[in-house]
């Protein structure tokens, strides 16, 4: 016990905890427009730990088609992190934005790491955003949140997956996974609003309700066009044929179609959703995806 100057007993001051990372509060944009009779990147806002390539021209028989690769600089997405990517596609942009690896999410602590897409796909426009997984390490918690507007006569394919990995090899598993999708319309009628929670040791156990699968996939294709190459079964049998458990049904309010795909693990997964993606861009775009060097 210690003594003020007046008599009267102080205790002394509690120690302060250290405060927690706060993590990075970082938002990039793109935005792509036509021009020159082709699709350029017209817009961009890319800071750390975003990075883009330029954009690629690997379809010579639809060269308004361009590629852009979105990477991380910094090795994942850490505790704590939120970014934000807003894309926007203007009339007559037809683009294929993709990545050159998965993403590995690290271990995080009370506030979840998180990911928020803001997707705007004009009328007349073409938007294909198709990342490799997200991989969640052992004590991961991520929020992954994606809002689609599309306008009426937009055409998109919006792919997402995750995937576990324990450097160690003892199967611990991650922390938390939150996921949620919205597409509005331009007025902001929501068609589609989906949420989903679930725990690392749930997701893991031998009640898991993945059943024995410890990767997943969702795929959702706006404005698709009336082609049997898009019928259920043949999605579902491409994504089969790759070692997947794959669904497809329709979305509500007629906004499009929507892909579910399990997979024992994040090769099978990313297999099944590549053989099922080439099928849905050829139908959308007229052409085979072009070969991205990984």
């Amino acid at each position: 016990m210690a003594l003020s100057l007046d008599g009267l007993s102080e205790e002394p001051a509690p120690a302060e905890a250290p405060a927690p990372p706060a993590g990075r509060r970082v938002r990039a944009s793109l935005v792509f427009a036509r021009g020159g009779g082709t699709t350029v990147l017209s817009r961009q806002s890319v800071p750390y730990p975003f990075h883009i390539t330029r954009a690629f021209r690997m379809h010579p028989e639809s060269p308004d088609l361009a590629t852009l690769y979105l990477q991380s600089a910094s090795g994942g997405l850490y505790a704590a992190d939120h970014l934000t990517l807003d894309v926007a596609a203007r009339p007559g942009v037809r683009v294929h934005v993709t990545t050159q690896a998965g993403t590995v999410v690290h271990r995080g602590g009370p506030e979840p790491t998180r990911q928020e897409t803001r997707l705007r796909v004009a009328a007349d426009a073409l938007l294909a955003l198709n990342p490799d997984p997200l991989i969640l390490f052992p004590g991961a918690h991520l929020a992954v949140s994606t809002e689609i507007l599309a306008e009426p006569g937009a055409q998109a394919i919006v792919t997402e997956s995750v995937a576990c990995h324990d450097p160690l090899g003892e199967r611990r598993p991650f922390g938390r996974l939150d996921l949620g999708l919205t597409i509005r319309t331009p007025e902001g009628r929501a068609l589609v609003r989906e949420r989903g929670r679930i725990d690392g040791t749930s997701f893991a156990a031998a009640a898991s309700p993945m059943g024995p699968h410890r990767a997943y996939g969702t795929m959702v294709v706006l404005g698709a066009p009336d082609d049997a190459r898009l019928a259920g079964l043949r999605l579902r049998q491409a994504g089969d044929a790759a070692g997947c458990l794959t669904g497809v049904s329709s979305l509500p309010n007629g906004a499009g179609l929507g892909l579910r795909l399990l997979a024992p693990d994040g090769g099978t997964l990313s297999a099944g959703m590549d053989a099922v993606f080439r099928i849905v861009f050829e139908a959308l775009s007229g052409c085979a995806p072009g070969r991205r060097r990984k």
